[in-house]
């Protein structure tokens, strides 16, 4: 299957995404930046599934099956809706949150732990059409009133606003799955597709 060429809205997206990111620095750019992860998937596995019996279900809540991250991430890896590098990425974007939220120190990307996993994740992302662009429109952009962005950290941005924005048009493209046949008391019953569903 060849990949998807980026549309114009996941383009606008991923720069917006990386502008508003710009705003974070240290702790709290991996921890918003982990949670805009974590709401893209949770959007890419609702889109498909079947609607939930009511708005309040809570399949994603915190105690639910579906609350954490890891749960998200094998899910929609056992499902086929990404790959095993999205997989890794986002798992090494999990136990880097876990690192930064529980840290008493102040954690940092140059921690060679940290550095040497994101590294691998990096070189993968910069395959991705957008990343160049977005470099270079982050590279364009004026000192925030912190500084100059940190090149690590201008990294970390990109890599989030390159899995949002993907896994947000991957989830524009899908359409809740019907199953061939659904069980129910009386038996099992063949579900009858209607040209809405191609």
């Amino acid at each position: 299957m060849s990949p998807l060429a980026p549309d114009a809205a996941a383009a606008n997206a991923a720069r917006t995404i990386a502008l508003q990111m710009l705003e974070e620095r240290g702790r709290g750019a991996v921890l918003v930046g982990v949670a805009r992860v974590d709401a893209a998937l949770e959007h890419l596995l609702q889109a498909l599934m079947a609607p939930g019996p009511s708005k309040a279900d809570g399949l994603f809540l915190p105690d639910r099956p579906l609350g954490s991250l890891w749960a998200k991430v094998a899910l929609a890896r056992r499902l086929g809706l990404i790959d095993a590098p999205v997989e890794r990425a986002l798992s090494v974007l999990r136990k880097l949150r876990n690192a930064f939220a529980h840290s008493a120190e102040s954690a940092s990307f140059n921690d060679p732990v940290h550095s040497a996993r994101l590294a691998e994740i990096y070189a993968a992302a910069r395959a991705n059409p957008l990343w160049a662009p977005l470099e270079a429109a982050l590279a364009a952009q004026p000192p925030s009133a912190r500084g100059p962005l940190e090149p690590a950290l201008r990294e970390y941005i990109l890599l989030i606003t390159i899995l949002v924005a993907f896994l947000e048009a991957t989830a524009q493209q899908l359409r809740p799955y019907r199953p061939p046949v659904v069980m129910g008391f009386a038996g099992i019953r063949r579900v009858v597709s209607t040209p809405a569903d191609s």
